[in-house]
Parts: C-alpha cells; sequence; structure tokens
C-alpha cells in the first residue's frame, strides 16, 4: 500500500510540483514501520541546494536520513514515535505533510518466537520463550485491553506457537518438551498431545483439526479424537516452523532455513506441497487478512519487516522495521507485531481472519 499525495487544486505533475519551491512528496514506502524501520519517500525538489541533505520530520521529531537525492529519501524512524505525519524540509521550504503509522510499545521485557493471539474479548498472549532447555518463571503474559501485561502461565518450557481454538482454549506448544497443552481461559494448564518432536507452530483448521510444525521436518495433524497422522513433510527449519490458514483451507507454512531466498509454502487438505512464493529472508510467523492477503515476518530485497503476499502472490514490504518475528490482528482492526522483546499495535484498519472464525 502505497501514500500518494498531488500538488495544488489542479492535480499538477511531479514536474510541475516544486514551482513554489517547495518539495514534493509522491510516494512514501511502506506507510506503516515500528521505531528503527526504514521508510523510503519519493517525489521531487529534496535538495535543491546541492549535496545539503533536508531534514525529515515525524511531527516534531528528527528521522535519520539514511540515504538523500533529489528525488529519493530514505529516513529511520526515530525512537519512541506512535505516529503522525512526515514532512521534508530543506532549509528554504517544507513539503506538504504525508501521512503515516507507527506502531506503539504496549508490551515490553517479553520473549516471543512466533505469533502473538488474540481471544475473542481482545486479550492477547504472548510469550517468554527463554533459550532451549531454559526455565523461566513466567512463560506466558496475558495482555488485556488496557495494555498492561499480567503473567497467565508459569513453568512451561520454551513455550513457542500459540493458537485460540474454538472452545476458548489457549493451545501452546512446547519446543522442548515436543508437547502441546492446552489452557483454560484460568490458566488450568493439561497436555493436549504428545510426541511431536521439536514442536513450534500450531494452527487450527475450520473442523478445528490442530496442525503442528515439527522443525525437523513433519507436519501433524490432530483430529478431534486426540490422533496424530503425518500431514506433510518439508525439509527442515533452522529456527521454527510457521503456519496459517487461508479462508479455503489451505495451509500455509514457513520455515527458515540457512538461505536468503526462502519459500512460503502451501498445502493443500490433501497434504500436497507446493511453492506459494520463493524469495524472502528467514520468513517466520504469518496471518492472513480478510480479503485473502498473507502477511509474512520476513526481508524482502533485504528490507526486513512485514511483507503483504496477494493470492496471487504479489509482495510489497508492508511494515518497516527490525527482529519482527511475528503478527496479529485484533477485533478493533489494528495489527500487533512482535519484534525483539516487545509488542508493537499499528492501527492499520486491517480485519483479519480472526473475525471470520
Amino acid at each position: 500500500m502505497s501514500l500518494w499525495k498531488k500538488s495544488g487544486k489542479s492535480g499538477r505533475s511531479m514536474e510541475e510540483g516544486t514551482a513554489d519551491n517547495r518539495p514534493h512528496i509522491a510516494q512514501v514506502a511502506p506507510r506503516a514501520a515500528i521505531s528503527g524501520g526504514e521508510i523510503a519517500i519519493h517525489g521531487q525538489g529534496f535538495m535543491p541546494n546541492g549535496n545539503v541533505r533536508p531534514a525529515v520530520r515525524f511531527g516534531d521529531v528528527l528521522g535519520n536520513v539514511l540515504i538523500s537525492s533529489p528525488n529519493r529519501l530514505v529516513v529511520r524512524v526515530p525512537e519512541g514515535m506512535v505516529s503522525g505525519n512526515l514532512t521534508v524540509d530543506t532549509g528554504s521550504a517544507v513539503s506538504e505533510p504525508a501521512s503515516v503509522t507507527v506502531g506503539a510499545v504496549i508490551a515490553e521485557n517479553l520473549h516471543p518466537v512466533a505469533n502473538p493471539v488474540a481471544d475473542a474479548e481482545g486479550n492477547l498472549y504472548t510469550t517468554f520463550s527463554g533459550s532451549r532447555g531454559q526455565k523461566v518463571a513466567v512463560s506466558v503474559y496475558k495482555i488485556g485491553r488496557d495494555h498492561i501485561s499480567r503473567p497467565f502461565l508459569n513453568d512451561l518450557m520454551n513455550p513457542t506457537g500459540l493458537a485460540i481454538g474454538r472452545d476458548g482454549m489457549l493451545y501452546i506448544s512446547s519446543r522442548a518438551e515436543g508437547t502441546i497443552y492446552q489452557v483454560s481461559p484460568e490458566g488450568q494448564r493439561s497436555v493436549y498431545a504428545e510426541g511431536m518432536g521439536v514442536a513450534t507452530g500450531i494452527a487450527f483448521d475450520r473442523e478445528d483439526n490442530l496442525y503442528v510444525g515439527d522443525r525437523t521436518g513433519t507436519i501433524f495433524k490432530i483430529d478431534l479424537a486426540r490422533q496424530i497422522f503425518v500431514f506433510a513433510t518439508l525439509e527442515p527449519s533452522m529456527a521454527a516452523y510457521h503456519l496459517a490458514f487461508s479462508a479455503n483451507g489451505d495451509l500455509y507454512v514457513t520455515g527458515p532455513t540457512t538461505s536468503s531466498f526462502d519459500r512460503v509454502f502451501r498445502i493443500n487438505p490433501a497434504g500436497e506441497v507446493s511453492a506459494f512464493y520463493r524469495g524472502l529472508g528467514r520468513p517466520q510467523g504469518l496471518a492472513f487478512d480478510a480479503q485473502g492477503n498473507l502477511y509474512v515476518a520476513a526481508s524482502l530485497g533485504g528490507r526486513r519487516g512485514i511483507v503483504r503476499l496477494t493470492p496471487q502472490a504479489q509482495p510489497e514490504l508492508f511494515v518497516s522495521g527490525h527482529g519482527m518475528v511475528g503478527l496479529a490482528f485484533t477485533l478493533h482492526r489494528s495489527m500487533i507485531v512482535a519484534a525483539g522483546s516487545a509488542l508493537f499495535e499499528l492501527d492499520l484498519g486491517i480485519e483479519g481472519t480472526l473475525l471470520l472464525k
């Protein structure tokens, strides 16, 4: 999604856009980021004074200009920004503002390694996963609509994948134990299935079968009777499998390898594997919106963030930022991004498939 603006009431072209000596912003891409993410600004008249770099401001806060030319700037989003208007200041004139969305930190001191999840009441769940074999005091946190993080689950070894079932229960994979746990809204935990290898990503299909990615190369299917089947086989992942179902019932899977040109796999209900898209660096968590677009935490062309893939597999860097491992959509149409040790919320107005379940 790109942001386009025209100069003047007559909709002048870019060649005419700087007649008043003001820099002109034609496109901002991507139009969303978290602090530290990089945004490209395309337009004209950015360097009228030779090699003097312009100032780029997010509201009143200066961004760090990394690349500058008369028609293109690349700027890093400053720390502490939550949203606002972007302007280009050449020292003699200031552009019209362009709207950008910057994620606000809603939780910190975490260790997510996959998607957070949202329940029907709008609560978020995320993990402090820890290194392999590490036991931490609080394994899973619950974050309310008030953005207060509260301990939800203790002493679960290496919680990794999260999913909310139609029954309202939270399902959690432990990659250290190869176990899937079922947790009530009150935090009561029981074993749902065992023997899942290095269990990572999990997802439910429309019939409430649970699918589990074993990073050594297997996608398991657990039916309602808790019988376990091998659903599909993929190459091993260096980190984890991440799973998400499309509206038509296909399972999409990422699993970063040592390649910088990894694939998003599509597995049909018969378990047949195909490549949906190839060309992402270290793809991890993924989620669908209501229009069938797939969002993946990955690098595209060396730029890290959230990549949007259309149903025709056309890629676009949609949110810019480093350290992203997963995402989720909320009931109020915002995007939650897990990056580093924090969760960020971006008000993007996107309806996720959570609303379709």
